[in-house]
């Protein structure tokens, strides 16, 4: 499930402005690579590239192989690439397990969806919000339910867009430390964008902006 992206170029169509000009780098499994730089300067937009949602003010060029499969010949749906936003982005007219049950692969039918929501929240002792609805809960809590979401969906590839920003400091170390050893268990390849160098992950590859080539 290792990462490939080569000569990866985005271009704004109209003003020819270039966001992402000739990126080329490998994330490994379970591995974490992060892109440093401030807001505005397109981080996002490479995402989006990846996770097959570009607007299509952006004209795209290059490769993104996930495991020997090219990503961006395959429609947004097929690409099996989770996303960590900076909100947690959760259904509010879901409760929580509901929330859960949403992103299980099609083959899990029935009542088993609700099952195997509640042996997730139960793996984080959250069982007791299993019934709540998400305005109901602490922005912790949403936080813990939204990387759950993404990770019974099962993907190859976890893209995280500034997930942490909007906790408070404390709770922000502590989900953060989580969400790390959560990826490395999937043993996936993370592609993490932030403006703050506190949350590069330890021991990991940091690109600043504008990338430069490098192997994690």
């Amino acid at each position: 499930m290792t990462l490939r992206v080569k000569n990866l170029t985005i271009r704004h169509r109209q003003s020819q402005l270039c966001l992402c000009d000739n990126a080329n780098f490998v994330i490994e499994p379970g591995r974490v690579l992060t892109l440093m730089g401030p807001s505005g300067c397109g981080k996002s937009t490479l995402l989006a590239s990846l996770a097959g949602h570009l607007a299509p003010d952006f004209h795209l060029t290059g490769s993104a192989t996930l495991a020997q499969t090219e990503l961006l010949d395959l429609p947004a749906h097929q690409r099996q690439v989770g996303i960590l936003f900076q909100q947690d982005c959760l259904f509010p007219h879901l409760n929580v397990w509901e929330n859960l049950a949403f992103a299980l692969p099609n083959h899990i039918k029935g009542k088993a969806r609700r099952q195997h929501a509640l042996d997730a929240l139960a793996t984080l002792e959250l069982n007791a919000i299993a019934e709540h609805f998400p305005q109901q809960i602490s922005g912790g809590q949403r936080a813990r339910i939204s990387l759950l979401r993404m990770l019974l969906a099962q993907p190859k590839l976890a893209l995280l867009d500034e997930p942490f920003s909007q906790l408070d400091a404390k709770l922000r170390t502590q989900f953060r430390d989580w969400v790390f050893a959560e990826l490395r268990r999937a043993n996936i390849p993370t592609l993490l964008v932030t403006h703050d160098s506190q949350d590069a992950p330890n021991g990991q590859t940091v690109i600043h902006w504008p990338l430069e080539n490098h192997h994690a």
